[in-house]
């Protein structure tokens, strides 16, 4: 069941550019342009366009022979694979709906996007059927473990003649995204086909690179980066490499191996990458630009990066209800301190207050994201169809068309977006707003900072008493006397942290993002 998104748009027009409208026939599209060029690279195969369009169709065929029809709920759990995107594929040529389950989620987690997406079939590997063991019969666990051939998966595949699939609606449910659950449970949010195709069309006609080969390391599983990895990668008939390690040696081996130009990496990923002395910085040279996001950049990583590749990191913003980029700073504009960029062509982005009346430049409110109102976008962005099987008193977050990100933010004069906070993460101490986001800035301008998470801390007089847990660069020493006058010389007194913890590292989830709710466990 869908708790559905209220919304009073016009019928959106078709994505433009000439690409594919639909996911059940993209690997169609490359077939017809290029049948012989590589599309799919992984560790243990490589297929062409023609083979990954015939693979899809058996893979089709091997789940109507599972009992899998439009609108049933296939999961899968597994690595970056052949297999998880041959799977995700087959699903939509038969109008399922997908659920990616990541291979790290703690079995608590498994279990609860399986009861809640009601799930027919699980497509896993072997660490996957062993956290399914005890589920009963209502759901089907399918061995795909990866470079076996003879699995249950692979075997129903091979048997299988190709079929046409069904012609799914590409605005109905296509695919169930959850939530990271930093606030709570997950919930899931449904987007549609063409939800999935826009960003990589929207990003192609922004960003064209004909002769790009587009690695992916942060895990498929993972909506957003199944979106804007192999998805858009196909749309333009470029090959997608699936790689099956996030170290930096392990990274740097397939960078060289394959020749990769990009890949979305957290800033962890990439400052590993250039300062792990076992990495062969020549091993890097075909890497022009990875993509970096899930996470702040502080100063000194991006002059690192800089140095290493040339070009200005490209800070972004997005979020999993949209799906996947918002906006975008581009290398050859002038620098904005400070800013994640603007909007994508298929997006209008607004800043609004707690009534969802539209501010002006500067003025701090609730960030909005829906379509364009001009250009050759303009229409075609559809927001979120809503969130599956969520309590209907949680309500939606679009309105009228218009997608409520509970994100705080303002616009400058020319439209770039600046991200001040979480509403959820504001800190009212007695009384006062402290958003965490000012008080991390203030923390990172201190060079020994290497990484830091700023929290709320219950207290019974004022509320909310600010507190901070901060990882040190390596060598780096420092005392908490040193960080709060650091702060001190930069924000109004109830801001500056009360207490300050020294951790080794920050709890964080598949993309790059700090939990905060451990973090704030750790001050009780």
């Amino acid at each position: 069941m869908i708790i559905p998104s209220p919304s009073s748009r016009v019928e959106p027009r078709p994505i433009p550019g000439g690409g594919p409208q639909s996911l059940a026939w993209l690997t169609r599209y490359g077939r017809t342009r290029s049948p012989d060029a590589e599309a799919l690279i992984s560790r243990h195969r490589r297929l062409s366009f023609a083979q990954l369009d015939d693979e899809v169709s058996c893979a089709a065929g091997a789940l109507s022979s599972f009992g899998i029809s439009e609108g049933d709920r296939v999961a899968a759990s597994l690595g970056n694979h052949v297999e998880l995107v041959v799977a995700f594929l087959a699903a939509q040529r038969l109008g399922a709906i997908w659920v990616g389950i990541n291979t790290s989620a703690a079995q608590a987690e498994t279990d609860w996007i399986l009861d809640d997406c009601g799930a027919t079939v699980l497509i896993t590997d072997h660490a996957g059927i062993a956290k399914a063991v005890g589920r009963g019969s209502a759901l089907r666990v399918i061995d795909a473990e990866p470079g076996r051939h003879h699995s249950e998966w692979a075997s129903a595949v091979a048997r299988q003649t190709p079929i046409e699939g069904a012609h799914p609606d590409p605005f109905a449910p296509a695919a169930i995204a959850y939530t990271s659950g930093t606030t709570g449970r997950p919930k899931g949010v449904v987007h549609s086909q063409h939800n999935m195709l826009l960003p990589g069309a929207a990003l192609g006609w922004t960003e064209p690179d004909p002769d790009g080969r587009m690695g992916v390391c942060l895990p498929l599983t993972i909506l957003n980066l199944m979106i804007l990895g192999p998805i858009a990668a196909l749309q333009f008939g470029r090959p997608c490499v699936l790689m099956d390690r996030r170290d930096p040696v392990g990274i740097a081996e397939w960078v060289r191996r394959e020749s990769i130009t990009t890949f979305a990496a957290v800033p962890t990923m990439i400052h590993d990458l250039l300062t792990n002395p076992s990495v062969d910085q020549a091993d890097l040279v075909t890497l022009r630009r990875p993509g970096v996001g899930g996470g702040s950049c502080p100063d000194s990583f991006k002059a690192l990066y800089e140095h290493r590749f040339g070009t200005r990191v490209s800070v972004s913003y997005g979020l999993t209800e949209v799906p996947t980029v918002v906006t975008r700073e581009q290398p050859t504009w002038p620098v904005v301190p400070g800013s994640c960029g603007r909007a994508l062509p298929q997006f209008e982005v607004t800043i609004r207050d707690d009534h969802g009346i539209v501010l002006g430049p500067g003025d701090t409110g609730e960030i909005c994201v829906g379509p364009a109102g001009e250009g050759p976008f303009a229409g075609v962005y559809t927001p979120m169809l809503g969130y599956w099987n969520a309590d209907a008193l949680i309500g939606s977050p679009v309105r009228d068309g218009v997608l409520f990100t509970g994100d705080i933010g303002h616009l400058g004069p020319e439209g770039d977006l600046f991200v001040t906070d979480r509403k959820s993460d504001l800190i009212i101490r007695g009384g006062a707003n402290v958003y965490p986001a000012e008080v991390e800035a203030a923390l990172h301008t201190d060079p020994r900072v290497a990484r830091c998470c700023v929290v709320g801390v219950a207290d019974e007089r004022l509320g909310e008493r600010v507190a901070a847990a901060v990882v040190l660069a390596d060598g780096a020493e420092i005392d908490v006397d040193d960080l709060v006058a650091t702060c001190a010389a930069r924000l109004a007194p109830y801001k500056v942290p009360e207490r300050i913890m020294f951790v080794d590292d920050l709890p964080c989830n598949a993309m790059g993002k700090v939990q905060k709710r451990q973090v704030a466990a750790w001050f009780c």
